[in-house]
């Protein structure tokens, strides 16, 4: 009996701590992605809409980076622009939106942390319980974590893809207890330099990392037998 319910626990934990891991993983990747941020600037013509040149915009998107991996409460994005040098390129509305996103970021660290040290626990437990087959319990169990992720990551996507505009505006009043996030491109360089179609491309590049890793991971079983059959 108790054994059971162990198992479901375990099983359950599986289940939420996956997709949770390779949720937050793949936000931290293209988060830190200066690739992903190149390929913005080039695709919605950054440099002409807002006059920053290219390489300075690829200095404004490290400086971003380094921002939401360091210690400090204010972002300053220091640049060139239009030969002179600017010492912050976002103004205060920006700089106090831009904590937010840093406080929201970190929490998207904490949640891949504590599900990475939960599911090794999880492993730990079943590898040391000797009325189970440890090693194809852990398969299995991460085999329906990543049936589960495949599963909300499609669901998801296909809101987005219905109605972006929508799911973007709630995702930023569930997120921020304030109105900080609401810019004008013709003000405010945050939003000229990251429009909304930049973050859409952002949420297709995490979808498609984790429709392919919770794939990858749904069908280890199946592999394993196929294998085995050989």
């Amino acid at each position: 009996m108790y054994t059971r319910i162990f198992n479901i626990i375990l099983q359950a934990l599986f289940i939420i701590c996956v997709p949770l891991l390779l949720i937050t993983t793949n936000v931290r990747i293209i988060l830190n992605s200066a690739i992903m941020y190149d390929y913005g600037f080039n695709k919605y013509k950054i440099e002409k809409y807002t006059g920053i040149e290219f390489e300075q915009l690829q200095v404004a998107g490290q400086q971003i980076r380094d921002y939401f991996n360091n210690d400090l409460d204010q972002i300053t994005i220091n640049i060139s622009l239009h030969g002179d040098n600017v010492p912050n390129l976002f103004n205060e509305k920006e700089i106090l939106h831009m904590y937010d996103v840093k406080q929201l970021v970190k929490m998207v660290y904490l949640v891949q942390l504590y599900s990475a040290i939960l599911l090794s626990m999880g492993c730990v437990f079943i590898l040391f319980n000797p009325s189970t087959n440890g090693k194809i319990l852990i398969l299995k169990y991460f085999s329906r974590g990543g049936m589960f992720t495949f599963s909300l990551v499609i669901a998801v996507s296909i809101l987005a893809i219905i109605g972006f505009d929508r799911l973007f505006l709630f995702f930023h009043l569930v997120s921020f207890s304030n109105e900080l996030w609401i810019l004008d491109p013709r003000h405010d360089y945050l939003i000229a330099m990251f429009p909304q179609g930049f973050f859409f491309d952002c949420t297709v590049a995490i979808a498609f990392l984790t429709l392919l890793e919770g794939g990858i991971l749904s069908l280890i079983p199946r592999v394993i037998w196929l294998v085995g059959k050989k």
